[in-house]
């Protein structure tokens, strides 16, 4: 199985120059009210441990296993994936700076599946966004934050303010989507992250919920 993930990633690079991602841009959207500088995704802001189930798609290969997240400290989380069996396979500190592999086993121990590691997880915990557009539809109040080649688009709930989808772009090219289920600001139930330009899909789901 763990040759399967690792073949994969090796043949999602082998096919990326043959692979397109559709520019991306908002429809059927108004532009948005509010002073808002700043705003947030919160799921990952306690200290408490996070634990989810985790199942990983990668063309016709299912990996299964155990993830848990955790902040140290302000700026820097910890994540760890062991296998259902719950032998570790993968331990590293991110933030969005840095990345440091703790341990990873020898069949991961790849530049492509760490720089996988690294852009996803820097992008699902990335924290706070510089406003720089509003927008609104009849669901959500949509904000989207600029970083020199890259584009963010938080969707949160009119009704209770929780952040539902974010949208990475590079480009002004889709790259990843994440979609959020929650009761609570800070702990996503259930989280799925869709790659755009690789046949490659993680859904998490909520094993221990913090308080």
């Amino acid at each position: 199985m763990r040759r399967f993930l690792l073949q994969s990633f090796l043949y999602s690079a082998l096919l990326l120059s043959l692979l397109s991602c559709k520019t991306y841009h908002l429809t059927d959207v108004k532009t948005g009210s509010g002073s808002e500088k700043m705003v947030a995704n919160q799921y990952f802001s306690s200290k408490e441990d996070y634990v989810y189930k985790c199942q990983i798609d990668i063309y016709k290969n299912h990996i299964s296993g155990i993830l848990i997240i955790k902040k140290i400290n302000e700026t820097t989380h910890r994540v760890a994936l062991t296998s259902d069996f719950g032998n570790k396979l993968i331990d590293f500190e991110i933030s969005d700076k840095d990345f440091k592999i703790n341990y990873i086993i020898p069949d991961l121990d790849k530049k492509i599946v760490k720089n996988f590691l690294k852009n996803d997880f820097q992008q699902l915990l990335k924290h706070e966004y510089p406003v720089n557009e509003r927008f609104e539809n009849n669901q959500s109040k949509i904000y989207v934050s600029q970083d020199d080649n890259k584009k963010y688009y938080l969707f949160f709930n009119k009704e209770n303010g929780l952040l539902e989808q974010l949208i990475y772009t590079k480009n002004n090219r889709e790259k990843i989507n994440f979609s959020f289920e929650a009761k609570k600001h800070i702990f996503a139930d259930s989280i799925d992250l869709q790659h755009k330009d690789f046949k490659i899909n993680i859904k998490l789901f909520q094993i221990t919920e913090t308080e």
